[in-house]
């Protein structure tokens, strides 16, 4: 029987070539956490509606998705009583202001700009898998809310 991994994540992105080298710099910094993927918001829920308990760790949450976007996938894990506090880090090739503020009054806990080196990439998987989500107040302030590498 193999260990239970440290941590779990799950990525909802429809990008293949990203989740690729998101795979890549998880595995790189931590070979003990399992991740997770859904092509779009609707195989997440999917996910999430068969998987969950135990829920993941922290979800990675791109915005721009097809079928169901990341705004509607946040809408619907923070109004569902079993998702409601699990860690949502937005993940998306956008940065405009006005997503930011959107997702942040949804409840997201972080937003990064998908970075454009994988050393940086690493660098954000690393930092939000040390956060102890338990301990964190998972409703940031909006000054710490846009992760900036």
């Amino acid at each position: 029987m193999s260990a239970k991994p440290n941590k779990s994540i799950f990525l909802a992105d429809d990008d293949a070539d990203d989740c690729m080298l998101f795979e890549d710099a998880l595995r790189e910094v931590s070979t003990s956490t399992e991740l997770i993927t859904a092509n779009d918001g609707v195989e997440l829920i999917n996910l999430m509606e068969t998987t969950v308990p135990p829920p993941p760790d922290v979800i990675f949450l791109d915005l721009n998705m097809p079928r169901k976007n990341g705004f509607e996938c946040l809408e619907q894990i923070r109004n569902t009583k079993a998702w409601e506090a699990i860690p949502v880090v937005i993940f998306s090739t956008t940065g405009q202001e006005e997503m930011v503020r959107k997702v942040h009054a949804q409840g997201a806990n972080y937003f990064i700009r998908k970075p454009g080196s994988f050393l940086k990439l690493k660098q954000v998987i690393k930092q939000m898998l040390d956060i102890d989500w338990t301990k964190h107040n998972w409703k940031p302030v909006a000054g710490n809310f846009y992760y900036q590498y």
